[in-house]
């Protein structure tokens, strides 16, 4: 195992844990949103439990999102400083731009957000959570914006000394050709994620008390958002997928399994075995033409094979293969819940359904099995090059030794694990615990004595999260 291959797995494994949490706290805080939007409206208690169980999780949830990601852009300067030096003109501002508006601005109001709740008013407090979820948003556009230009780099100027420089329009640079399929596709699927998180536990309490009406709401609002969401991002993967084809065909074609060209309509191919020595699909199970009509919408299409592309120019099929078979099956899958729970709400049995419910529960972290394997797909996909088509990636990574990159790999690992799985834990643990089931403000005053006037004091709650 060389220092490139080394220092592939370790940003490989940090930014898949680092990815899980901003995944969970985009559609997290914009959850909380609503919650709180919807209390402020209805002066329902119940939506006022909602928000401080789920506060308590988004608070752990976006603090190790923070951790994480902070480990991770070390790397740039360690393992890929050779990258970061020829491409930090273009993505070092864009990065910059993420820390000054995303970050500064959820790190302004979340202190409002988790800790002042009997301390403002409770608009300027609803305020708050808004801007926590925006700039949950904006930070996911800036780091999207950044992804996409790798991808499909424009707007950009090669230096004398080989550096990419910004061109005289960064609009340019930021909407590249593939960054507004990459914005819809990434943010619904941290909203799908949300949702299926929310409706898992949701679940898992239903199935314990199905009279519980803080498990009756979560899970009656994740559901809506699966039938809703789900059939959405099925679209806007199909329009991301013509997209890649157009800007990066070799990807696609790992995806498809297509080794050979197909002069007069592409088959599909659901299952098999990539070949990737041999060139070829052992034991592929295909349905004839289905993949041009879905890339092409024609039957007839011709579609290029990696046959058209240089074999060093080919990325790892059998990776990217099998990574995108789990996102779309589990697309699939969740929009198959959703339905299955519009048809339980259409016959009065939503909350009454344990096999529903066993089967969300088990569907809980399918949102974020699946985003990861989009993530592999998009990164896997682009290899060999860090900057698509222009820079290498075995022309990116510093200088280093097997053996240097292979022991702070080890040390990742050995932290990671023990830090953020004690994080996990506690999560769950959190989840675990039923939400109230006797209404309150957002402070946790009773309704019946307090109305919807905020209480003095916070109590329990404030020296939870602290």
């Amino acid at each position: 195992m060389n220092a490139l291959l080394l220092a592939r797995a370790q940003f490989a494994f940090t930014i898949s844990f680092h990815f899980l949490f901003p995944a969970f706290s985009i559609g997290l805080a914009s959850f909380l949103a609503v919650l709180e939007g919807l209390w402020l409206r209805t002066g329902s208690g119940v939506y006022a439990n909602l928000y401080r169980y789920w506060l308590k999780i988004f608070a752990v949830v976006f603090g190790m999102g923070v951790v994480s990601g902070l480990v991770m852009s070390y790397q740039f300067g360690t393992n890929w400083s050779v990258f970061s030096d020829k491409a930090g003109p273009v993505i070092g501002p864009l990065m910059a731009y993420e820390v000054l508006t995303a970050f500064f601005l959820e790190a302004g109001f979340l202190g409002v957000m988790l800790f002042g709740i009997n301390k403002v008013g409770r608009k300027l407090h609803f305020v708050a959570t808004l801007a926590v979820a925006g700039g949950t948003f904006i930070s996911a556009f800036w780091i999207l914006a950044v992804n996409s230009w790798m991808q499909t780099p424009t707007g950009y100027e090669i230096s004398s000394d080989g550096r990419f420089m910004p061109g005289p329009s960064w609009l340019a640079i930021i909407f590249n050709p593939s960054f507004p399929y990459r914005l819809v596709h990434t943010v619904l699927a941290a909203y799908l994620t949300t949702a299926f998180a929310v409706g898992g536990v949701g679940a898992w309490h239903l199935l314990k008390d199905a009279q519980n009406p803080g498990a009756r709401k979560m899970f009656s609002m994740a559901m809506w958002m699966a039938a809703l969401v789900a059939p959405i991002q099925i679209l806007a993967g199909d329009a991301h997928g013509i997209n890649t084809l157009e800007h990066q065909p070799a990807k696609v074609m790992a995806m498809e399994g297509h080794f050979h060209s197909h002069p007069r309509g592409a088959p599909l191919i659901l299952f098999g075995l990539p070949n990737q020595a041999q060139q070829r699909v052992d034991y592929a199970i295909e349905v004839p033409k289905l993949s041009s009509l879905i890339l092409k919408h024609d039957a007839n299409a011709p579609l290029g094979g990696l046959d058209t592309i240089a074999v060093a120019d080919q990325p790892p099929v059998v990776i990217v293969f099998w990574a995108f078979r789990v996102m779309v099956g589990l697309g699939l899958a969740m929009a198959t819940l959703g339905l299955w729970s519009l048809v339980a709400r259409w016959r009065g049995r939503l909350y009454t359904t344990p096999l529903l419910h066993r089967a969300a529960l088990g569907m809980g972290p399918a949102g974020f099995i699946a985003v990861l394997a989009g993530w592999v797909v998009t990164e896997t996909g682009r290899q060999p090059f860090t900057v698509y088509g222009l820079l290498r990636t075995v022309h990116s990574v510093a200088p280093l030794t097997a053996p240097t990159v292979a022991t702070s790999l080890a040390a990742f690992a050995l932290v990671y694990f023990t830090v953020f799985g004690m994080g996990i834990v506690y999560l769950l643990k959190l989840m675990a615990k039923p939400p109230h089931a006797h209404e309150t403000t957002l402070d946790g005053t009773p309704i019946r004595t307090a109305g919807l006037t905020p209480a003095p004091a916070l109590g329990g709650f404030e020296e939870h999260v602290a």
